[in-house]
């Protein structure tokens, strides 16, 4: 599930408190770890060192492989042959703690504390995507229903206001759009995956192994209503508590949706491409729109399901969400 509509999560904030309040989300926190935050961090830390000429990162070889996926959805198909060359990824998403590294080293500012555009009058307001489930009688909306626009929430105040990221410097970053995310790579001197990077990097990540045990961070029972946090998590969990995959990456699938540099069309086949080089998705016509891969902590059998390599989803690059992350490459 992606927030693919900026000026809809704008829109709800432009009313301000008051109107939140009524609709039930003026005191709206994301759900935590439902384990002891310090046991967590001790059990997750247990990530291997690689052995390569850049800390953190680890080599997949190129390849050839079947991108792409039919029969589950349309925007995944049609699939195809294509190769990789090559190159160097992050062993896991961006940290809380990686990205607090680049900021005191540049100052940098994030699109959600400079301020998104209102496309009514042009005005910035700070703030972000907050997942933030309203329960009624009312029918539902998946966007509306479950996010808000909430105002002075960024990287560093998750839930907006009165959080913080203390305990949570292992957590992957979120709140990230993407310049961001390119802000950082650029900074490090990598880049952000291409899709086919991505997904070819995940082939062998899974939601559960063959003996049912969870591989990744997704959610369990019925969404939005009912979480059993069997796989030990409710909203994001430290980056590599679950085991790396066949190149030694970890939460590849789950925990947090991941940017790539790939732009959005509705089909591997699209036709018109080279006329829109900055994406198009019909639902956000206008707005600049990349591939995020992977899946996030909300995808779960009965809504999303993206929590798969093949899996992809459209999000315009204006806008970051509390459950969108990042990793690097080095293209050699």
């Amino acid at each position: 599930m992606s927030t693919r509509n900026k000026g809809l999560f704008i829109g709800l904030a432009v009313g301000g408190a008051g109107i939140l309040a009524v609709l039930g989300w003026g005191a709206a926190t994301l759900p935590r770890p439902g384990n002891d935050l310090d046991v967590l961090a001790l059990q997750c830390s247990d990530i291997p060192v690689t052995d390569s000429p850049y800390p953190g990162m680890v080599w997949v070889p190129g390849g050839n492989f079947i991108m792409g996926a039919e029969g589950t959805y349309f925007e995944e198909g049609p699939a195809f042959e294509t190769s990789v060359a090559g190159f160097w990824i992050g062993q896991h998403e961006v940290t809380n703690a990686q990205f607090a590294e680049f900021v005191s080293a540049t100052n940098y500012l994030t699109l959600a504390e400079r301020g998104i555009e209102n496309p009514a009058n042009g005005e910035l307001i700070p703030g972000s995507a907050v997942f933030a489930p309203h329960v009624s009688d009312e029918p539902v909306n998946p966007f509306a229903s479950w996010w808000q626009f909430m105002a002075d929430a960024n990287w560093q105040q998750p839930e907006g206001p009165g959080s913080s990221i203390h305990g949570r410097e292992n957590h992957p970053v979120v709140h990230i759009a993407y310049e961001d995310a390119q802000a950082y790579a650029q900074w490090a001197g990598h880049a952000l995956p291409t899709e086919a990077q991505f997904e070819f990097a995940a082939q062998s990540s899974l939601r559960r192994d063959l003996a049912g045990t969870y591989q990744s961070n997704t959610w369990q029972g019925l969404f939005p209503f009912q979480h059993d946090t069997q796989d030990g998590f409710v909203g994001t969990a430290p980056v590599g508590c679950y085991s790396a995959n066949e190149f030694g990456l970890y939460d590849l699938i789950g925990n947090v949706w991941e940017w790539t540099e790939t732009p959005w069309f509705s089909s591997h086949a699209f036709l018109d491409k080279e006329k829109y080089p900055q994406g198009y998705d019909p639902n956000q016509p206008g707005e600049p729109v990349a591939v995020i891969k992977g899946g996030s902590y909300l995808c779960a059998p009965n809504y999303c399901m993206r929590y798969r390599p093949e899996a992809r989803q459209a999000q315009g690059k204006g806008l970051g969400t509390s459950h969108i992350g990042f990793r690097t490459v080095i293209n050699p």
